[in-house]
């Protein structure tokens, strides 16, 4: 079994490198829940900008927020800038007064190029988020790629009256296909972890693993109503760990 401390360690590093993570995701479910990758590298340069598909994802794969999406006609020079300065940075030490996420701090930062994933959303494709404690979710929340919506559903998909964010746009989303097997998936996937918020897609049916996420928000979040600060906090008990 992983071991996984609130003080840190290699299993919480590697499962945060986006890259290292698809080697954990396809023993544990197999390489097709993974995004195709298109190319990956430490040189701007090399990226094989004439070969790729009209649409694509270019990411970093130490931090948060280092992602681009092209749509057809994009800028090459200023994407290769952005990706010098990703490389460049470390996401633990530049943020460290904000968050101060550790697990950051070792991850030797490369850059990934994968397929874009599309669900037929303007504003898609959605991501649902699976809030796990010791291979057991707890609750969903779905978002879509400009966040502007983050409702919280149970197990048996029924909205919950609960946020963190500012007030978003109240909005009802359908039980996606194959939800059940995206349960076993989050099972799976979060088995050996004490929590970690799982995030995955559905594209058509199609399952595929989005990010490991440790501390949701860098740990900086208030439940609205506060009693799910406790009611979750109770079911992140060390003793549950399987094994």
């Amino acid at each position: 079994m992983l071991s996984v401390s609130r003080s840190g360690s290699a299993t919480m590093t590697m499962l945060a490198d986006k890259f290292l993570a698809r080697e954990y995701v396809a023993e544990k479910i197999g390489k097709n829940h993974l995004v195709d990758l298109l190319w990956t590298g430490f040189d701007p340069t090399l990226v094989p900008f004439d070969s790729l598909p009209s649409q694509w994802v270019i990411k970093a794969n130490h931090g948060s927020g280092m992602n681009i999406i092209v749509r057809g006609a994009h800028d090459r020079e200023a994407i290769i800038q952005t990706m010098r300065k990703w490389l460049s940075t470390n996401y633990y030490a530049e943020y460290y007064h904000v968050a101060r996420e550790y697990h950051y701090n070792d991850i030797a930062p490369r850059i990934l190029v994968e397929s874009l994933l599309d669900d037929g959303r303007e504003d898609g494709p959605l991501g649902y988020r699976f809030w796990c404690f010791a291979g057991q979710p707890a609750l969903i929340q779905v978002t879509d790629h400009r966040r502007t919506i983050k409702p919280f559903y149970d197990l048996n998909w029924q909205k919950l009256p609960l946020r963190y964010a500012p007030e978003r746009p109240d909005v009802d989303i359908p039980k996606p296909m194959n939800y059940e097997s995206m349960l076993a998936i989050a099972s799976k996937l979060s088995s050996d972890l004490d929590f970690v918020r799982l995030d995955l897609y559905n594209i058509e049916g199609r399952i595929y693993f989005g990010e490991f996420t440790f501390f949701p928000r860098g740990g900086y979040l208030k439940f609205v109503p506060e009693h799910w600060d406790l009611d979750l906090g109770r079911k992140w008990v060390l003793d549950k760990l399987p094994g």
